[in-house]
């Protein structure tokens, strides 16, 4: 075993030891872990050097990635330590230097109770078609809220499941369901492409990594009018701008038309946000939309902006306002007043929560 091998294991192994989320190799730093958030050097390493960075790379990148990390300047792919822990990675050069960074993804796929979620996003595994989007910034837990809504389908139902993800993260071990990952670039050459071929696959429900360009987007919508149910994420920050999002990829003359397929289909928008808690660990803070008569006439009409106030006055639905969850999590003495100050939309609306 070469120096960088043993090297990269031993990082790997510690990763998973001390329970990070994340860690980071860039030339001319110590390695660095992400544990609660927070960005941790481990300083018993020495400082990367160039050569450190490529050669451990070196190590965990298969000839077809090395070719578009060269290629495209960056790469991203999974990687299975020992097959005991999964990793997804991603390889970049910046200032001329390859940088990587990891993330764990946990082979044990929690329930949404242990991760915190409210038990309404369970109503989602019920029905038979339309879009469910679960929103927020990278490194918020939307996969892993996403791999817990899909094992539920997978043990309480009979359903052919297809998920395309680029790469892909949580295996999930087939119970009740059909359940094949196909990776993107791997097992097809894009997203639009696996997703269109769902329509000769005899799908039910379909796990769509990201929605990322007008022909994935506009292929999702029909997938969802064509008796799919479609589960996807996108890096936006709440329901309004997800919405927007949505209809801006597409040329003007095209967005009335796709205004009125997304209030057809969208079921729902789950709007996440992983807060540190006061003693360890994180916890989601959630802003729950789901789709009723207001809020469809709402998208048609394009007044998004005013989807807030029917989340604030539709509770008793099951929606949640983000303001809400996070003074809900302040009472509970789970997470801290200035940290929920750091998240909320409206700090007079989160005072006045406080209060009541």
């Amino acid at each position: 075993m070469t120096h960088a091998e043993q090297r990269i294991k031993n990082l790997l192994r510690l990763t998973a030891q001390q329970g990070a989320s994340d860690l980071h190799l860039s030339v001319a730093r110590y390695p660095t872990y992400r544990i609660d958030g927070k960005l941790i050097a481990f300083t018993q390493e020495s400082i990367l050097t160039p050569e450190d960075t490529k050669e451990m790379c070196d190590v965990i990148i298969s000839e077809e990635k090395k070719k578009i990390l060269l290629k495209e300047g960056q790469a991203d792919f999974s990687y299975n330590f020992e097959d005991k822990v999964r990793f997804r990675v991603n390889a970049f050069f910046q200032q001329g230097y390859i940088s990587v960074a990891f993330r764990v993804i946990s082979s044990n796929i929690k329930t949404l109770e242990e991760l915190g979620m409210p038990e309404i996003l369970y109503d989602f595994t019920k029905v038979s078609q339309g879009l469910v989007l679960i929103v927020g910034p990278t490194g918020h837990g939307k996969s892993t809220t996403l791999a817990a809504i899909i094992n539920q389908i997978n043990r309480t139902q009979e359903k052919h499941i297809i998920t395309i993800e680029d790469p892909v993260e949580y295996i999930y071990e087939q119970d009740r369901c059909i359940i094949e990952q196909r990776e993107v670039y791997q097992d097809s050459a894009s997203f639009s492409l696996a997703l269109k071929a769902i329509f000769r696959e005899d799908a039910n429900v379909i796990l769509l990594g990201e929605m990322r360009d007008l022909d994935t987007i506009g292929t999702a919508l029909t997938a969802a009018e064509t008796g799919h149910l479609i589960f996807a994420t996108l890096h936006t920050n709440d329901s309004a701008q997800t919405i927007d999002r949505i209809v801006d990829v597409f040329p003007a003359h095209q967005q009335n038309q796709i205004r009125s397929q997304l209030a057809n289909v969208l079921l729902a928008v789950v709007s996440q946000r992983l807060l540190p808690k006061i003693d360890s660990g994180r916890i989601p803070a959630v802003e729950i939309m789901i789709k009723n008569h207001a809020i469809e006439n709402l998208i048609r009409e394009n007044k998004p902006y005013q989807i807030d106030n029917v989340i604030e006055t539709s509770l008793d639905q099951g929606m949640v306002p983000m303001d809400k969850s996070l003074a809900e999590l302040v009472k509970k003495g789970v997470i801290s007043l200035e940290t929920a100050k750091t998240y909320a939309k409206d700090g007079k609306n989160l005072d006045m929560l406080m209060r009541n």
